[in-house]
């Protein structure tokens, strides 16, 4: 069997002309504002399908082209586009909650990008580990700054309200990622 790094080059998006990488980015950084949208209410940061596109970015985009996107999506937060959860913006936004999540957002998907180039996503057992480094690199500084919030109480209550009732469902939109790179890679072999 052909190896995902074969079918699929993590960079296959990046390569080519400055308009298909500005095309890229901006597909990328709506396609998280998209997903941004369908968000369930939850204190202190919404729960989101978000985790699904940062994941898929990373993966088919390499770690350039997934810095660059996620990059574009927080200036277009801070240029008051209604990207974010729930339709908001705005500098102060990014200052507040989940501040701390959308800078995990663009450490997770440069790390999947970074180890797809690697050959991480050639085994199925590297392409789950990818998506679980890649989902959890999102709370790293997402539960490190939701602790700084008075409201919130630290760390403990950080974990307790910021991380642990999303695992699951983050679980899941890692899977259902890693499926859809490896529905993509087996669908490029039919072609």
């Amino acid at each position: 069997m052909t190896s995902l790094a074969q079918s699929l080059p993590a960079a296959a998006f990046a390569e080519g002309s400055l308009l298909r990488r500005v095309a890229a980015v901006l597909a990328g950084s709506a396609l998280l504002a998209a997903m941004a949208q369908i968000s369930v209410p939850m204190f202190p940061v919404p729960m989101t399908m978000q985790m699904l596109a940062v994941l898929l970015i990373g993966a088919f985009g390499g770690w350039r082209l997934a810095a660059e996107t996620l990059l574009a999506y927080i200036i277009e937060a801070e240029l008051g586009l209604p990207v974010l959860a729930g339709g908001a913006s705005g500098f102060v936004t990014l200052l507040g909650p989940r501040g701390g999540y959308v800078l995990g957002f663009l450490l997770s998907a440069v790390a999947v990008g970074w180890l797809a180039e690697r050959g991480w996503h050639r085994t199925l057992a590297g392409l789950a580990a990818s998506m679980l480094i890649g989902a959890a690199l999102v709370y790293l500084p997402g539960i490190a700054w939701l602790a700084t919030f008075p409201k919130v109480g630290g760390l403990q209550n950080a974990l307790a309200v910021g991380m642990f009732p999303f695992l699951i469902g983050d679980a899941v939109k890692a899977a259902l990622a890693g499926a859809i790179v490896l529905a993509a890679n087996r669908s490029m072999f039919r072609a």
